[in-house]
C-alpha cells in the first residue's frame, strides 16, 4: 500500500518531503507532481526501482526515461552540454522542457537509449518536485505517469491513488497539476529538433 502525502502545492512540508525521500532511497518507486503532469520516479542508481517503473508504464528499454535535476548544475554531470546549450537551457529552466543530450559515464547504461546513448533531462518548476530533489541530494529518473491504455496521464491524486497503490511506494500529493506532458527537444545535433511539442513555449526556445 502506498504512502500518502498531501503537500502544500506552493510551500511544501519539508518534513513530508523528507518522509517521501527516505522511501525513494530504500527502492520505493513515487508518483511526483510536476509543471507538466505527475511523474513516475525513482532513485538514479537504483536498478529494481527502474525496472519497476518500466513495467507500470509497460514501457521498454528504447524509451527514454527522463532525469530530473535540481538546476543546472546537476546537468554537466549526466549530459554533454556545450556553451550554446547551456544558454539556451538557462532561458526556459526550470520549466516544462525535456531535452535530449549525449550521456556522460555517469549515467547508467541501462538507462540511456540503447543505441544512441542519449539521456532526457529536465529541471521542473514545481516546488513539491523541486523540494523533493533538494532533500535528496540527487537528480530522479522519471516518467509521465501515463498508464498503459490511457489517453492523458493521470492527473487526479485520488485516481492514482486507487489505480497504482499497490504498484508505487508514495505518492506526493499536491492536487491536480496538469495533463499536458512536457515540450521535447533533442540537441544531439548541430541543431536543436522540437521532437515534440507539450507545455513548454516553442516560441521561448527561439526555434
Amino acid at each position: 500500500m502506498a504512502q500518502h502525502f498531501h503537500v502544500h502545492p506552493e510551500n511544501p512540508q519539508v518534513r513530508l518531503l523528507r518522509q517521501a525521500a527516505q522511501i525513494i532511497e530504500h527502492g520505493g518507486v513515487a508518483a511526483v507532481p510536476t509543471d507538466s503532469c505527475y511523474a513516475l520516479a525513482c532513485r538514479l542508481d537504483d536498478k529494481a526501482a527502474s525496472d519497476r517503473l518500466r513495467r507500470i508504464r509497460a514501457i521498454d528499454e528504447r524509451h527514454h526515461l527522463t532525469l530530473l535535476c535540481r538546476d543546472l548544475s546537476d546537468i554537466a554531470s549526466y549530459a554533454k552540454v556545450d556553451n550554446a546549450q547551456y544558454r539556451l537551457l538557462r532561458q526556459v529552466t526550470p520549466g516544462p522542457y525535456t531535452f535530449i543530450f549525449e550521456a556522460t559515464r555517469e549515467v547508467p547504461r541501462r538507462l540511456s537509449h540503447p543505441s544512441r546513448k542519449t539521456i532526457g533531462i529536465r529541471v521542473p518548476s514545481h516546488p513539491a518536485a523541486l523540494g523533493l530533489l533538494d532533500v535528496l541530494g540527487q537528480p530522479l529518473i522519471s516518467t509521465t505517469l501515463m498508464l498503459p491504455g490511457d489517453e492523458l496521464p493521470l492527473n487526479d491524486p485520488e485516481d492514482i491513488r486507487e489505480r497504482l497503490q499497490h504498484d508505487i511506494d508514495v505518492l506526493i500529493d499536491a492536487g491536480a497539476c496538469g495533463v499536458e506532458p512536457t515540450t521535447i527537444v533533442d540537441l544531439t545535433g548541430r541543431e536543436a529538433v522540437v521532437v515534440r511539442r507539450g507545455r513548454g513555449s516553442v516560441e521561448a526556445l527561439g526555434l
